[in-house]
């Protein structure tokens, strides 16, 4: 696995898959990289080049724990690309991954081709997911059999009564950030409210979503704690230079994603002079898992 040096000096590590113009791709979590896989195989069509943030996956604990912070990886983005050799990248982020996405856009957009937010969260931007976005699309789902005690879990979380925990990527009801899976932790006990909501976050709960939730839990609880510390977005700096950011941008969300609601989506990429803006039917927080090709292929196009 190939590896470079932050600025700080914390080695960094990331994964490499296929052939032609790189794409930069930003986890959500923080997490180990290893959820997003090939995203759907869109290393088919571009070389994508996987980040394991710092003090996840292959990257090294940092000596400076405050880097955890959202802003502060930026820097890490930066080295990346640095790295790389690339005059300009495009750049695609999932999750909590786009909060870093969208700052480095702010702070470095000559430096960015194209923007990708896959199941983007809104807190670099001060946007809100409110309940009733949730609701909504949690009642798509109420055909499914697993569809009660979620619906009752997700409506104790909305009413701020359930308990609270850390996962990666996935910015829940409560409004903490979390990625592939909802772990428990931080006042949540095994089987807990963030549990039972896990179906939402996927097109079909079945054998392979299952997998996929168990195998992507976070293993640093610091770094997704700090990840949102104090000073770590400046919504109003990040949104006056984002509509002024003049590469194209492409905001694309599963039409069942609990976590980054259509509606939240769609008013996200008002903010830019540039945006195309999808939902792809079918599926959930995990697009390329739901339907491969269909994510391919609008990715793969909006890439280029």
């Amino acid at each position: 696995m190939p590896t470079f040096s932050a600025p700080d000096g914390t080695r960094l590590a990331y994964r490499a898959h296929g052939d032609g113009p790189p794409v930069v791709c930003v986890p959500g979590g923080p997490a180990d990289s290893r959820y997003l896989g090939d995203l759907g195989g869109l290393a088919a069509h571009r070389r994508t080049i996987v980040l394991d943030l710092r003090g996840t996956g292959r990257s090294a604990i940092p000596d400076d724990v405050s880097s955890y912070r959202c802003d502060r990886l930026v820097d890490d983005i930066e080295a990346l690309r640095d790295h790389l050799g690339l005059a300009r990248m495009d750049l695609l982020g999932h999750s909590a991954g786009t909060n870093v996405a969208v700052r480095y856009a702010a702070e470095h957009p000559d430096r960015v081709g194209g923007l990708a937010l896959i199941g983007p969260s809104v807190r670099a931007v001060g946007l809100t997911v409110t309940g009733e976005m949730r609701r909504e699309a949690a009642l798509l789902r109420k055909d499914e059999p697993w569809f009660p005690p979620a619906f009752a879990a997700l409506e104790a979380l909305v009413a701020g009564t359930g308990t609270t925990g850390t996962g990666t990527g996935e910015e829940t009801a409560t409004g903490t950030e979390t990625g592939a899976g909802t772990a428990t932790g931080a006042g949540a006990g095994a089987g807990g409210d963030r549990e039972a909501i896990a179906p939402f976050l996927y097109g079909r709960w079945d054998a392979a979503a299952r997998r996929h939730h168990a195998d992507g839990r976070p293993d640093n609880e610091e770094a997704v704690a700090r990840f949102g510390a104090d000073g770590a977005f400046d919504p109003e700096a990040t949104r006056a230079a984002l509509a002024a950011f003049g590469a194209p941008v492409l905001l694309l969300t599963g039409e069942f994603d609990l976590n980054s609601p259509p509606r939240s989506a769609a008013e996200y990429a008002e903010l830019f002079p540039d945006a195309s803006f999808v939902v792809q039917p079918g599926a959930g927080h995990f697009p390329w898992l739901d339907d491969a090709d269909r994510f391919v292929a609008t990715v793969a196009d909006f890439l280029g």
